[in-house]
């Protein structure tokens, strides 16, 4: 998966709280990119029970649902 962005956030269709998340993170203007984890057989394997999921890219830290504003901020500096 190449790298385009600081930020990848694993989600899938029809998810509520993967919406909630999206919405989180648009509010703090972090640039993100999303990857649906039904594209990838080994991202549902991965991330199936646990989206949605954030992960920074420069150390392949994830910050797992549920998470609010302040715990965006933190992992973020945002």
């Amino acid at each position: 998966m190449p790298k385009t962005s600081g930020y990848i956030l694993f989600h899938t269709d029809a998810c509520h709280l993967c919406e909630q998340a999206q919405a989180l993170i648009t509010a703090l203007n972090i640039d993100f990119v999303l990857q649906d984890i039904c594209d990838d057989e080994q991202l549902a394997q991965r991330y199936g029970v646990r989206i949605p999921v954030l992960l920074r890219e420069a150390d392949d830290a994830e910050l797992g649902w549920p998470f609010d504003s302040e715990q965006l901020q933190q992992f973020t500096g945002a």
